[in-house]
């Protein structure tokens, strides 16, 4: 199944950049490693924020909260991280699905 996973990140005032910087590298391969993987169809860091959004494909719920909960950001940081899932459906299917609902 598909999901779109949106990440807000934040990081207190007593926290370096540097430091911030050095947890979000090791999420970045472990985001580029489970692309590779074929676990992240794709991935995205919005423009001028601290914002990442990703589609995956996963075989539940459960399995998805899991690798949330692994992944190297929520383990460091994750009292500043929100993360939004949304499941998504294929539009051809809701183009087909449409179809035959008009008859």
């Amino acid at each position: 199944m598909l999901y779109h996973a949106d990440f807000h990140i934040e990081y207190p005032a007593s926290m370096s950049q540097r430091d911030f910087f050095s947890i979000w590298a090791r999420e970045a391969e472990a985001a580029l490693g489970a692309k590779k993987a074929g676990v992240v169809v794709d991935i995205w860091k919005c423009v001028g924020s601290r914002r990442v959004m990703a589609v995956v494909n996963v075989d539940s719920l459960d399995t998805l909260d899991q690798i949330l909960l692994d992944l190297p950001i929520m383990r460091e940081h994750g009292q500043h991280v929100q993360v939004a899932v949304t499941p998504l459906r294929r539009f051809e299917d809701f183009a087909t699905d449409v179809k035959k609902r008009l008859g």
